[in-house]
């Protein structure tokens, strides 16, 4: 197995670990993951440095880890990096803005935090918070026939070519993903992608002014033309990924210790492949 693949592989199981709410603070605390997702950032594989942003950004979702990701050495100057590189996909560029803003606001006055605290709880269930950045949202959608690996692998699939869609976290136990995009794309297209698999039909999930959930089926004649993303490469292939078994690759709820074994393997991995 190559190097770039090594990455590739560690990087997205670190994203995988990342998702889980119970791990956060723990791979911010280890001392050889945050340094080495860092590194990850400038990496030329343009799929590593974009794996490598969504764990950050799942990392940056625990407000008790913004100050420390901050102070980290190279992190606020490798997304200014990402940000600034030419060759930088657009969905990348935009995820790292966001990423930026959210680690440069820590630490501002404990009223300011205190409030988006309570914004925060009030969108618990969503994926990213901080809808204080115009040039991305999130949509919510209910797919049914998300019944298992197989099927969400497809769901990924059709999610990844389109254009605008900087990432998304699926919730299996509701049938659920929650997307963010780019704020001029419609969620029209994420339900023309999801529903051209044949096997799977989506709708979109919306609060009422109550804050009482509604399901909203997408029109049948509202098929809206989706512009297909060449600019981040394919995932690796099912028997290839990481994500390929999800009870394995995140930590279950309650099942902390199995993620925590899998961090000393990931910062063994990491002491070999960085020269610090």
């Amino acid at each position: 197995m190559s190097a770039e693949v090594d990455a590739l592989t560690v990087v997205n199981q670190l994203r995988d670990l990342a998702a889980d709410p119970l791990n956060r603070r723990a791979i911010v605390e280890d001392q050889g993951c945050l340094p080495g997702l860092i590194l990850f950032l400038d990496h030329p594989n343009p799929q590593v440095v974009y794996s490598a942003l969504l764990a950050v950004r799942y990392l940056a979702e625990c407000r008790a880890n913004r100050e420390k990701m901050k102070a980290e050495l190279g992190m606020m100057l490798s997304l200014q990096n990402v940000m600034q590189k030419s060759t930088s996909p657009g969905e990348t560029k935009l995820l790292a803005s966001e990423i930026y803003e959210i680690l440069q606001s820590a630490g501002k006055e404990e009223a300011e935090q205190a409030e988006a605290a309570a914004a925060s709880c009030r969108r618990k269930a969503q994926f990213f918070l901080g809808s204080n950045n115009k040039r991305a949202k999130t949509v919510v959608l209910h797919i049914d026939g998300l019944d298992d690996s197989t099927r969400r692998s497809l769901c990924e699939e059709a999610l990844l070519k389109i254009r605008g869609v900087i990432s998304f976290t699926f919730q299996m136990a509701v049938k659920r993903c929650v997307v963010r995009i780019r704020s001029d794309l419609k969620a029209e297209a994420l339900g023309t992608a999801i529903n051209s698999t044949k096997v799977m039909k989506a709708q979109q999930v919306v609060k009422t002014e109550d804050g009482e959930e509604l399901v909203v089926p997408f029109q049948e004649d509202s098929q809206v033309l989706v512009e297909e993303n060449t600019d981040i490469p394919d995932y690796l292939p099912e028997e290839e990924s990481p994500s390929q078994e999800q009870d394995k690759a995140v930590t279950r709820v309650g099942s902390i210790t199995d993620g925590m074994g899998w961090l000393s393997t990931a910062a063994n991995f990491l002491s070999r492949s960085f020269y610090w």
